[in-house]
């Protein structure tokens, strides 16, 4: 896996999202810190809050971001949104109000959902063969979990020495560092297309309605739903989970660290799986890991005393750890799979965008059900969620998935664009590239 970082290109962009995460993850629990010292008790409410909005930026702003993303060279796009993630950065220790964190954080994901689909759109590009840019998914994959792991030990090591402010700043360092790193980089140019007349509302939408048109996508969408389920379910209930249960703090971390052990088994092993079995089946097969899972836990709930019910929260936790990075790592590869090169910036604003609608419905979901109703209905409502991502990819998602179709276009001119690019007559070329194409079957 490690071979792909011998491509300077990409190993530099690896190491500036790596660095950018830590620093993430470091902003995190200052956060939390701010928000407590600010708003005592009312803590929760502020980052709940807080969260919402980063949602709400994601699923609003990420699509903005595809659509207009060619209008400027990549790198300084990239570079500019890592300036603009470090001056908020180290805005957040100045704030003296609930309202300011709020608007910072909006700030800061919005730079986010730019910055993260453009990046994410950009190594298919850097490496093209599928099977090294399964491996680069998968080091992804890593890289998150790793980080989840990382960044609290690191800040609790800091913060015996240095007041919680000073994370802020670690934060603003990571992103300068990624910065530096992508500019580093030496991005392949994007080839020269025809520029298509569209509105800004046609434009806007563009990549949402090439990714809901392309039946593989439609199929990623549901198996995210099932992943959303999964995850959302580990990172809102679990400290609740853990502590009634008596346990301590130390054991909240490892059960979360069991979570991530499982998403980083599954990464580390998804490059030679994917090249024997289809991403379809992978990714499905996660999804049902995750559904059994939720049920299970959720039927023994409440069933088994603490000491015998902790060891299946560890295994089940590293369970749908794995079930959660078989559903969401190959996802790349489908995107790739299912664009051109001129609409690949769309399509992965639109993923980024719609995932996390999933997880807006997912999040609430479970603390709601969760504080109200108890854990066990929550498991279970969540299952449910689950099993509805599964069914509709199974159902949305052609069995017979082919990554490129023969076609005609009788009803175009001979000197059409299209055709002049394909040699003209019947030709192959991805499920989706323009309104031309539907994806769906029959209609090809």
């Amino acid at each position: 896996m490690l071979s792909v970082l011998t491509n300077r290109t990409y190993r530099h962009l690896f190491l500036a999202q790596v660095i950018a995460l830590v620093g993430t993850g470091l902003a995190t629990v200052a956060l939390g810190l701010l928000a407590y010292d600010l708003a005592g008790a009312d803590a929760g409410a502020v980052l709940g809050t807080a969260l919402a909005i980063k949602m709400v930026a994601y699923v609003g702003i990420a699509p903005l971001a595809g659509a207009y993303a060619d209008k400027l060279p990549r790198k300084r796009l990239l570079v500019g949104m890592d300036i603009i993630r470090a001056g908020v950065a180290l805005l957040l220790p100045f704030v003296d109000a609930v309202w300011q964190i709020y608007l910072l954080i909006f700030l800061l994901q919005s730079a986010s959902a730019v910055f993260t689909p453009t990046f994410q759109a950009t190594i298919p590009d850097i490496l093209p063969d599928e099977e090294e840019y399964t491996k680069a998914l998968s080091l992804s994959r890593l890289a998150y979990d790793l980080e989840s792991l990382i960044s609290p030990v690191l800040a609790a090591s800091l913060l015996v020495v240095i007041n919680f402010h000073w994370l802020f700043a670690g934060t603003a360092i990571g992103f300068v560092v990624s910065a530096l790193l992508v500019m580093s980089a030496a991005l392949p140019y994007r080839k020269s297309v025809a520029k298509r007349v569209e509105g800004v509302w046609r434009k806007t939408t563009r990549g949402m309605r090439v990714y809901l048109k392309t039946p593989r996508l439609v199929g990623l969408l549901a198996v995210t739903l099932a992943a959303a389920a999964g995850s959302a379910m580990v990172i809102v209930n679990t400290v609740v989970i853990v502590k009634n249960m008596g346990r301590t703090e130390g054991d909240v971390a490892l059960a979360l660290a069991a979570y991530g052990a499982g998403s980083m088994l599954a990464a580390l092993a998804l490059p030679r799986i994917l090249a024997r079995i289809d991403d379809r089946t992978i990714m499905i097969a996660g999804g049902g890991l995750l559904l059994v899972t939720l049920a299970t836990i959720g039927l023994v709930f409440g069933q088994l005393g603490p000491r015998t019910f902790w060891p299946v929260v560890l295994v089940g936790w590293l369970t749908m750890g794995i079930g959660y990075s078989l559903c969401v790592t190959p996802n790349g590869r489908l995107l790739k799979r299912s664009s051109a090169d001129e609409d690949r910036p769309a399509l992965f604003a639109a993923q980024f965008a719609l995932s996390h609608v999933c997880w807006l419905v997912a999040y609430p979901m479970a603390g709601q059900i969760g504080a109200q109703l108890g854990m066990m209905p929550a498991f279970l409502v969540l299952a449910g969620l689950a099993t509805t991502g599964v069914g509709l990819a199974l159902w949305l998602w052609p069995r017979n998935d082919p990554s490129l179709l023969l076609h005609s276009h009788p009803d175009l001119p001979s000197d059409h664009p299209h055709l002049e690019e394909h040699g003209g007559g019947s030709h192959q070329h991805h499920f989706v590239i323009d309104d031309l194409h539907t994806g769906w079957p029959g209609k090809v």
